[in-house]
């Protein structure tokens, strides 16, 4: 009877896990339109993302916790959105002083990241942090344990982003099932007409 009840126990924990759910955004986030540069050294406008679906991260190459996490999740995404010429990979740096595009080309080859698909920029410090601050993240200026370039919360997020620039879900970059998640939402998103 013990091994019974523990197998039904342990069938009703599993089947309560939490699955990965996305944070649904602010009704009103919606991609700004910016001039960035990317990794390659070629400028990137909003205009030229217009009519894809994006998969949005935040970094900074010196991070050596979150941003390493959340770039393998990028890296599968871009492997399993393959042959998907509508979908984008975008990492957006909060310390562009230090994150050139030849750091970031070198982050970026350290994941495999085809330049044509995931864009990695950089740019002017004021430009990427309104991008990133009107249209994904708050800041906690006030919280002094906060080490994050430019003071921003929730950097460990993946954004997804819609073909007409609204965000529309984030997940959390740093749980596995997080990939899974992001691709069926860009699935679905595709499917939308």
């Amino acid at each position: 009877i013990l091994v019974g009840t523990g197998g039904l126990l342990a069938t009703v924990a599993l089947s309560h896990r939490e699955k990965p759910r996305g944070i649904p955004p602010d009704q009103a986030r919606q991609l700004i339109n910016f001039s960035l540069t990317d990794s390659t050294g070629r400028n990137v406008t909003r205009a030229e993302l217009d009519g894809k679906i994006l998969a949005v991260s935040f970094l900074f190459t010196s991070c050596s916790l979150t941003c390493p996490e959340v770039s393998r999740r990028m890296a599968e995404i871009q492997r399993l959105t393959a042959g998907s010429p509508d979908v984008r990979l975008v990492s957006l740096t909060v310390d562009p002083r230090s994150d050139t595009p030849p750091v970031l080309a070198k982050f970026g080859a350290h994941y495999g990241a085809d330049t044509n698909r995931w864009l990695m920029l950089t740019g002017e410090k004021a430009v990427l942090h309104e991008v990133i601050g009107t249209s994904f993240l708050a800041r906690d200026a006030g919280d002094p344990f906060n080490s994050m370039p430019g003071n921003f919360t929730g950097t460990e997020r993946i954004a997804v982003v819609d073909k007409h620039g609204r965000i529309r879900v984030y997940f959390d970059g740093l749980r596995k099932e997080t990939t899974a998640a992001v691709v069926a939402e860009i699935a679905q998103l595709r499917a939308e007409k």
